[in-house]
């Protein structure tokens, strides 16, 4: 989570100060004095704000927490389009922040672009809840409505990102200066704190809350909604004591505005005639102040060592998207506590609380003693070197992952095995040249084979003979089966005789980090099975065979069952997470009713602890990187850019995802080779980076001042001590 990403300093354009007299203006009505928290500095008005950020953050990082496995399991898209529609999703998020400072700026001020934002915002949480309801239509309504519900949401948060910081500070006077920067820091707490708890709490409510036989995207997607409403209602609340400046302006589009004229001039007058000037900029002369040139050069230079910065950020946002797919393939069963896959992500917003006080009071301060010059642009290099490792240690993490994954069938091959539910040995031969020294070994009563076998295809289809022998009985059996997928050859007796059937088991390796059972009813009734207080399933009688369904993973000693004229119970034993499970239904004349319990595939082996690592590095990364790139962006650029530096700042993140959905969609690579594909396009971007950085000449604060600030130093100099103390954090 980028520390900064809503933190936004206040910003004050200051007109040009003259010191010819001007005719005394008749005096303004005394200003009523604003209420205040307990007789202290700090506004009442900043509370609502406050309560407000916090509100809105839980219901943004709460809502994406769950987004990626929303993509994936509800939509059933696959892994690479639910990634990128996730990172499109992200960037779009980082876009509209330019829309809404142009809002804000030039026609409607902060105030009125945070209500009617807001209420875009809650609008598409609205429609995005509907969106997950398994009842209202099918996959192209579920899919419009979440499309359209997260462009609202994209437009609502981005739209009041640069808004609700910089109209908290307006809420102070000049001279309270220390009490807004408290109030920044406050206000960044809120930020981190709603991202902490959101994080936390809405995998639970869409994993350990069944709605609809099935996990309860609804009210994972509600509950961040209904924060939302909560955020602009307090906010509104707050309406009659707030400090409302009029629009001022947008210093972002004069920016442009400037460059672009300097750029056109200089085409238009590109003959050799014309004498050259000293500085691109200096062809905006003709139109702009040459102060505004000025502060634009300065910006230039810090925005040219902005360009390598977006593939930072390309690999931090993937926590929430390739990480958390990583997570639903590992064990995350702690001990102590269980996990959802979307709960890891609650690491980064901790670690940074952790982080930025130890960096800041600690290392930096060690290395300092040290007599070593760790800059700011060293510090953003080591950052990146900090998330090349992180990506390296998830790389090797997917690596072990797959080795303990069961092996997949690849083109023309399909992986069997034999259940034998006959009560004697069955010897199975498959006829044919190729694959007739399989299934060697007799295969006993109520016995599998111990692994799948691999059978090599003709054809994408293909007709296998079996051959099986049963006591004296000799038996040829004809089945068809299709690449790439994995089947049960059952066996069962059928009068003095014995029949066999072929059931295709399931597709997926990753099954939601939770557990897929089916059932095979030998009885000659059918059996309703209820796994949970709203999932039951029916399983046909005489060898009926059910569907897979998904159940929360834990322990199963007393499964209700009934049929037409008996209640029993089942014990399934442990569930474990990511194993599928199947259970024959036989009536032993000596035990009764029991299930008998075959795993078809094995529970996930790797704990989800061994991601920890590759969190602590990304978010120390990150701290070195983003809080420090920040500070050091805002110190080099003139008091007036730094909106500007924070436009630039939010547009490198929403390039960022939008490489990540290009690699996403388009490399064809497997997991573990892009995770290495990321980090070493880092390093190298790394080493740019730093050629750069080692060529730059940082610039000193007194030499962005102007010539107003040395002619009258006894105006400008508080306000320089001002713009200093607000961009501290």
């Amino acid at each position: 989570m980028n520390p900064f990403q809503k933190n936004e300093s206040k910003e004050t354009l200051f007109s040009p100060v003259s010191i010819e007299e001007v005719p005394p203006r008749p005096p303004s009505p005394p200003k009523k004095p604003s209420p205040t928290i307990c007789g202290s500095n700090y506004p009442l008005s900043i509370a609502f704000i406050v309560v407000n950020e916090f509100c809105e953050r839980f219901s943004y990082y709460g809502m994406k927490a769950v987004l990626i496995l929303y993509f994936l399991y509800f939509l059933h898209w696959n892994e690479d389009t639910s990634t990128s529609i996730y990172h499109a999703f992200s960037s779009l998020c980082y876009f509209t922040p330019i829309l809404g400072a142009a809002i804000a700026d030039s026609w409607l001020g902060k105030f009125k672009t945070i209500i009617y934002l807001s209420l875009v915002y809650v609008l598409g949480h609205v429609i995005k809840s509907l969106g997950a309801l398994p009842i209202l239509g099918g996959q192209v309504v579920h899919t419009v409505l979440s499309l359209i519900g997260l462009s609202l949401i994209a437009l609502g948060t981005g739209g009041i990102k640069p808004c609700v910081a910089a109209f908290g500070g307006d809420q102070f006077e000049e001279k309270h200066a220390e009490e807004r920067t408290r109030y920044f820091s406050v206000f960044y707490l809120s930020i981190n704190a709603g991202s902490l708890i959101s994080t936390f709490i809405t995998p639970m409510l869409r994993g350990d809350v069944q709605c609809f036989g099935e996990d309860c995207y609804a009210l994972a997607f509600g509950v961040p909604g209904l924060l939302m409403v909560i955020a602009l209602v307090v906010f509104a609340m707050g309406s009659k004591i707030y400090n409302k400046p009029p629009p001022e302006g947008n210093i972002v589009a004069q920016v442009f505005k400037c460059i672009w004229f300097a750029i056109s001039n200089r085409f238009k007058n590109r003959s050799g005639d014309i004498p050259k000037r000293q500085h691109w900029l200096d062809w905006a002369a003709e139109k702009y102040p040459k102060q505004l040139i000025m502060d634009v050069k300065a910006l230039t230079r810090v925005l040219f060592l902005y360009i390598p910065l977006p593939m930072f950020w390309a690999l931090l946002d993937q926590q929430g998207s390739r990480w958390t797919l990583q997570a639903i393939r590992m064990n995350r069963n702690l001990g102590f506590f269980v996990l959802q896959p979307d709960q890891m992500q609650v690491l980064n917003p901790l670690l940074v609380l952790i982080f930025i006080p130890l960096f800041d009071f600690v290392i930096y301060r060690l290395v300092s003693k040290c007599g070593i010059n760790f800059s700011s642009l060293r510090k953003m290099a080591v950052g990146m070197i900090l998330a090349c490792l992180a990506f390296a240690v998830a790389a090797a993490v997917e690596i072990k992952i797959n080795e303990m994954a069961p092996a997949q069938p690849g083109p023309q091959e399909v992986f069997l095995q034999v259940l034998n539910l006959a009560d004697d040995e069955v010897k199975v031969t498959v006829v044919g040249n190729e694959n007739n020294s399989l299934l060697i070994e007799s295969i006993k009563s109520f016995q599998k084979t111990p692994h799948y076998s691999k059978l090599h295809l003709k054809t994408k289809s293909q007709d296998f003979h079996f051959h099986l022998k049963y006591h004296n009985l000799s038996l040829y059996t004809e089945h068809s089966v299709q690449e790439k997928n994995w089947y049960s050859l059952v066996i069962r007796e059928d009068g003095n005789s014995i029949s066999s059937m072929m059931v295709k088991d399931t597709e997926s390796r990753t099954t939601n980090g939770m557990t897929t059972v089916r059932f095979v009813n030998t009885l000659h009734k059918d059996v309703n099975i209820s796994l949970s207080t709203d999932t039951s399933l029916n399983v046909g009688e005489d060898y009926g065979v059910s569907a897979y369904r998904t159940v929360q993973r834990g322990e199963y000693p007393a499964v209700h069952c009934r049929t037409e004229d008996k209640n029993f119970s089942l014990n399934l034993g442990l569930l474990d997470f990511g194993a599928a499970y199947l259970f024959v239904i036989t009536n032993n004349t000596n035990q009764g009713l029991q299930a008998w319990k075959i795993e078809d595939i094995p529970a996930n082996k790797m704990s989800i602890a061994w991601q920890l690592p590759q969190y602590a590095l990304v978010t120390a990364g990150e701290v070195m990187f983003s809080v420090t790139g920040l500070e050091f962006s805002y110190s080099q650029a003139p008091s007036g850019m730094k909106s500007v530096l924070q436009a630039a700042w939010l547009l490198t993140i929403a390039v960022g995802n939008i490489i990540v959905l290009v690699v996403a969609q388009f490399s064809g690579l497997v997991q573990w080779a892009e995770f290495i594909l990321f980090s070493c396009l880092l390093l190298v971007i790394c080493l740019i980076f730093s050629i750069m950085g080692y060529y730059y000449v940082p610039v000193k604060t007194e030499d962005m001042r102007g010539p107003a600030d040395k002619h009258i130093p006894h105006i400008q100099g508080n306000m320089i001590k001002l713009e200093t103390k607000k961009t501290k954090l």
